[in-house]
């Protein structure tokens, strides 16, 4: 395999992944430990992110629970989950923070579905910005006689079969998380 669609390869499949990492952060209306990646809490003076500062878990389908290591923590994590402004009200009990998500109306889970299909849009340009670059640098090679015509087109065609493979991938990604979303 050449080394720019091996190059192409990689950075379709980083792409991929950071598309994966963004919808993993819209909410389904099922509680999920992701809701809570992009919080940060200040700790003693210095910012950290709140998986580090306590225990996140699911405890049903519609409830989050946060049980901090240093119980003092407790207010100035709530703080944060209302600043966040992710729609969430925190309930502490003094240690423990339970978080109640609440069912989606179907008004925003048509939002969130266009900010799905947002992400995906991105990604196939993305996708097909790399698809462009990587051409370019095949087309050089072959303008400074590094490749034949030949090799060109087969080159060519590898990385319009990867870059079919991925649009196809992204596809069915934002099929299975509009699915998802909009499940009641």
């Amino acid at each position: 395999m050449h080394p720019l669609i091996k190059d192409a390869k990689n950075r379709m499949d980083k792409t991929i992944e950071t598309l994966r990492n963004e919808l993993a952060k819209v909410r389904t209306g099922k509680a999920t430990t992701a809701l809570l990646d992009g919080i940060k809490v200040d700790y003693y003076g210095s910012v950290t992110p709140l998986n580090q500062v306590g225990n996140v878990t699911v405890l049903d389908v519609h409830t989050l629970s946060i049980t901090p290591w240093d119980k003092s923590l407790v207010p100035v994590i709530e703080k944060a989950i209302l600043e966040a402004n992710l729609g969430f009200n925190p309930i502490s009990d003094g240690t423990n923070i339970k978080i109640p998500v609440p069912p989606l109306t179907e008004e925003r889970r048509k939002d969130f579905v266009k900010l799905v299909k947002k992400f995906g849009e991105d990604s196939k340009v993305a996708i097909r910005n790399v698809r462009r670059d990587v051409n370019e640098h095949l087309k050089k090679e072959q303008k400074d006689k590094k490749m034949s015509e030949d090799e060109l087109k087969i080159a060519e065609n590898e990385v319009q079969k990867l870059t079919d493979q991925h649009i196809k991938l992204i596809d069915d990604i934002l099929k299975h998380k509009e699915t998802e979303i909009m499940e009641v």
